[in-house]
Protein backbone atom coordinates (compact mmCIF):
# COMPACT_ATOMS: atom_id res chain seq x y z
CA UNK A 1 0.00 0.00 0.00
CA UNK A 2 1.00 3.55 -0.90
CA UNK A 3 2.67 5.39 2.41
CA UNK A 4 1.60 9.02 3.07
CA UNK A 5 4.76 10.67 3.48
CA UNK A 6 3.19 14.20 4.15
CA UNK A 7 2.79 15.71 7.30
CA UNK A 8 -0.74 15.10 7.60
CA UNK A 9 -1.04 18.35 9.83
CA UNK A 10 -0.30 20.81 7.04
CA UNK A 11 -2.42 19.10 4.37
CA UNK A 12 -5.94 20.81 3.90
CA UNK A 13 -9.36 19.07 4.40
CA UNK A 14 -9.35 18.62 0.25
CA UNK A 15 -6.12 16.80 0.33
CA UNK A 16 -7.13 14.67 2.99
CA UNK A 17 -10.28 13.54 1.38
CA UNK A 18 -8.42 13.25 -1.84
CA UNK A 19 -6.19 10.80 0.68
CA UNK A 20 -8.11 8.89 1.97
CA UNK A 21 -9.63 8.13 -1.46
CA UNK A 22 -6.62 6.61 -2.74
CA UNK A 23 -6.27 4.30 0.33
CA UNK A 24 -9.37 3.50 0.33
CA UNK A 25 -9.35 2.14 -3.45
CA UNK A 26 -5.95 0.24 -2.82
CA UNK A 27 -7.59 -1.54 0.27
CA UNK A 28 -10.69 -2.24 -2.52
CA UNK A 29 -8.31 -3.42 -4.90
CA UNK A 30 -6.03 -5.60 -2.10
CA UNK A 31 -9.16 -6.94 -1.13
CA UNK A 32 -10.72 -8.18 -4.04
CA UNK A 33 -7.25 -10.13 -5.53
CA UNK A 34 -7.87 -13.32 -5.83
CA UNK A 35 -11.61 -12.94 -7.00
CA UNK A 36 -13.54 -13.28 -10.25
CA UNK A 37 -16.52 -11.57 -11.50
CA UNK A 38 -18.96 -14.26 -12.28
CA UNK A 39 -22.44 -14.91 -13.03
CA UNK A 40 -23.55 -17.36 -9.79
CA UNK A 41 -27.26 -19.14 -10.32
CA UNK A 42 -28.23 -20.85 -7.16
CA UNK A 43 -31.44 -22.89 -6.42
CA UNK A 44 -33.78 -20.81 -5.01
CA UNK A 45 -32.23 -17.52 -4.03
CA UNK A 46 -31.87 -16.76 -7.92
CA UNK A 47 -28.71 -15.15 -10.29
CA UNK A 48 -26.23 -13.07 -9.30
CA UNK A 49 -23.21 -11.22 -10.95
CA UNK A 50 -20.42 -10.42 -8.83
CA UNK A 51 -16.92 -10.89 -7.43
CA UNK A 52 -16.51 -14.59 -6.09
CA UNK A 53 -13.50 -16.57 -4.86
CA UNK A 54 -13.52 -19.50 -7.48
CA UNK A 55 -11.15 -21.86 -5.48
CA UNK A 56 -14.10 -21.80 -2.38
CA UNK A 57 -15.46 -25.26 -3.43
CA UNK A 58 -18.91 -26.37 -2.17
CA UNK A 59 -22.39 -24.39 -2.41
CA UNK A 60 -21.68 -21.85 0.16
CA UNK A 61 -19.40 -18.95 -1.08
CA UNK A 62 -19.96 -15.02 -0.58
CA UNK A 63 -20.19 -12.72 -3.30
CA UNK A 64 -19.10 -9.21 -3.40
CA UNK A 65 -20.29 -6.29 -4.99
CA UNK A 66 -23.07 -8.63 -5.98
CA UNK A 67 -25.70 -7.19 -8.04
CA UNK A 68 -28.77 -9.93 -8.44
CA UNK A 69 -30.14 -10.26 -12.09
CA UNK A 70 -34.21 -10.71 -11.72
CA UNK A 71 -34.94 -10.09 -15.62
CA UNK A 72 -32.73 -10.78 -18.24
CA UNK A 73 -33.30 -9.37 -21.84
CA UNK A 74 -30.99 -9.71 -25.28
CA UNK A 75 -29.22 -12.67 -23.86
CA UNK A 76 -30.51 -16.13 -24.71
CA UNK A 77 -29.26 -17.49 -21.55
CA UNK A 78 -26.78 -17.23 -18.62
CA UNK A 79 -23.52 -18.86 -20.18
CA UNK A 80 -24.30 -15.59 -23.29
CA UNK A 81 -24.77 -13.23 -20.79
CA UNK A 82 -21.48 -14.21 -19.00
CA UNK A 83 -19.62 -13.85 -22.51
CA UNK A 84 -21.21 -10.77 -24.05
CA UNK A 85 -23.26 -9.34 -21.88
CA UNK A 86 -27.27 -8.26 -22.73
CA UNK A 87 -27.93 -6.83 -26.29
CA UNK A 88 -31.51 -5.31 -24.60
CA UNK A 89 -30.07 -3.50 -21.35
CA UNK A 90 -33.36 -1.40 -21.77
CA UNK A 91 -35.55 -3.89 -20.79
CA UNK A 92 -33.21 -5.63 -18.14
CA UNK A 93 -34.00 -5.77 -14.27
CA UNK A 94 -30.64 -5.94 -12.15
CA UNK A 95 -31.42 -4.88 -8.16
CA UNK A 96 -28.68 -2.58 -6.69
CA UNK A 97 -25.75 -3.83 -5.98
CA UNK A 98 -24.66 -4.94 -2.48
CA UNK A 99 -21.21 -4.88 -0.82
CA UNK A 100 -21.62 -8.60 -0.45
CA UNK A 101 -24.55 -11.33 -0.11
CA UNK A 102 -23.69 -14.88 1.33
CA UNK A 103 -25.29 -17.31 -0.99
CA UNK A 104 -25.49 -21.11 0.47
CA UNK A 105 -27.18 -23.14 -2.30
CA UNK A 106 -24.47 -22.40 -5.47
CA UNK A 107 -25.19 -24.72 -8.27
CA UNK A 108 -23.57 -22.43 -10.90
CA UNK A 109 -20.45 -20.18 -11.59
CA UNK A 110 -19.90 -18.76 -14.87
CA UNK A 111 -16.86 -16.44 -15.25
CA UNK A 112 -17.98 -13.51 -17.34
CA UNK A 113 -15.46 -11.76 -20.06
CA UNK A 114 -14.44 -7.84 -20.00
CA UNK A 115 -16.60 -6.98 -22.11
CA UNK A 116 -19.62 -8.91 -20.29
CA UNK A 117 -18.53 -7.63 -16.75
CA UNK A 118 -18.60 -4.04 -18.23
CA UNK A 119 -22.06 -4.24 -20.32
CA UNK A 120 -23.66 -5.96 -16.76
CA UNK A 121 -22.19 -2.80 -14.53
CA UNK A 122 -23.73 -0.68 -17.14
CA UNK A 123 -27.13 -1.77 -16.87
CA UNK A 124 -29.28 0.72 -15.55
CA UNK A 125 -30.69 -0.38 -11.57
CA UNK A 126 -34.05 -1.77 -11.70
CA UNK A 127 -36.45 0.15 -9.17
CA UNK A 128 -39.88 0.21 -7.94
Amino acid sequence: MKQIKKDLNKLTVEELRKELGTLEQQKQTISNKGKEYCIIRTYSAGVFAGLIDRKVKGKENTVFDATRIWYWDGANSLSQLANEGTKKPENCKFAQAVKEVDLKEIIEIIPCTKEARENIQSVKVWEK
